[in-house]
């Protein structure tokens, strides 16, 4: 991902998480501090070949492989730091030279996803592990050192450390999905197909912006109705099909508390578009597991004027469609 990129998304993510109360107990220091290393940093790991380190903030947005490495000046008592991958890729992470005291209430968890505001990417009903098999505590595991694999392009890693000096170096590797399912975007603007091979099995593809959505295939084990409705009209139809595809737009992340806009149950190899005013958008494909379903689609960032003018702060109103 170019400089350009990550720095919308890591601002985004700023923005984001103000709005959904993680900056109540963030620093703005620190946010401005891991920006400007998000920016210095990845340009001199792009022009020089080694592995790649770098500190660790209390709030920070790791996108790269590499190691990071955390040590407390003050008390620090809830830092976070969210990784990202490719679309294609999971993320396994591992902890090591950790300086911290459990028993003074320190601790290190890394979670298989993302949190904001206590929504989870991906929700419970799109996550294949009930939720606490995807918190790894570090004070809680018996091994000298931690290491968890994400199921998704994302992880997030909560810490809290007392005492000046503490720390810990966590290493980051991205690793090749071959079925990439229940994906966050890095970017506002691209193309993705999901495809779903025999399994029982939700998958998402959540991108953080308000953008225009372009099916332009879709494959599924049942045929039904052959037109793209509002979702107040069709929604019963879809959701009894076992398999289907629906857009969602919201403020959150958590695609279970999302506003459904519209579903498909149906195949179809022309153009069906959408634009959702939302700060999340979603497509999520449903699968009964007893076909292949695949679904392939283009996105791109709604133009400032393209945007709703809301008039109440409503969910209904701020994710208008056309």
């Amino acid at each position: 991902m170019s400089v350009a990129l990550r720095t919308q998304l890591f601002l985004f993510l700023i923005s984001l998480s103000s709005r959904m109360g993680l900056s109540r107990y963030i620093e703005d220091n620190e946010a401005s501090d891991g920006l400007y290393s998000l920016l210095t940093l990845d340009q001199k790991r792009e022009s020089e070949d080694f592995i790649f380190r770098r500190p660790l903030r209390c709030l920070d947005m790791l996108a790269t492989d590499g190691y990071f490495t955390f040590v407390a000046s003050q008390p620090q008592l809830a830092c976070a730091a969210f990784i990202i991958a490719e679309p294609s890729e999971v993320i396994s992470l591992e902890l090591s030279d950790v300086n911290i005291d459990c028993s003074a209430g320190d601790f290190i968890k890394v979670f298989d996803g993302w949190v904001l505001k206590g929504e989870k990417f991906p929700s419970r009903q799109d996550h294949q592990l009930p939720l606490h098999q995807r918190y790894t505590d570090y004070c809680s595991s018996t091994a000298p050192g931690a290491t968890s694999r994400s199921s998704q392009n994302v992880a997030m890693i909560f810490f809290r450390i007392h005492s000046p000096d503490s720390g810990f170096t966590l290493a980051v590797k991205k690793l090749h999905n071959p079925f990439p399912c229940n994906i966050m975007s890095q970017s506002p603007e691209g193309s993705f197909t999901m495809v779903m091979p025999h399994q029982r099995r939700n998958c998402s593809f959540s991108i953080i912006y308000p953008v225009e959505i372009r099916l332009t295939e879709l494959s599924l084990g049942q045929a039904k109705s052959n037109e793209l409705s509002p979702q107040r009209q069709v929604w019963s139809g879809c959701s009894g099909s076992g398999d289907y595809v629906e857009l969602l737009g919201g403020n959150g992340v958590d695609t279970s508390k999302m506003f459904p806009v519209a579903d498909l149950c149906f195949s179809l190899s022309g153009l069906a578009q959408m634009k959702i005013g939302c700060d999340n958008s979603v497509v999520r494909l449903v699968s009964s597991g007893n076909y292949i379903n695949r679904v392939s689609f283009q996105y791109r960032l709604l133009e400032h004027h393209e945007l709703p003018k809301t008039r109440e702060n409503s969910l209904d109103n701020f994710c208008a469609v056309e």
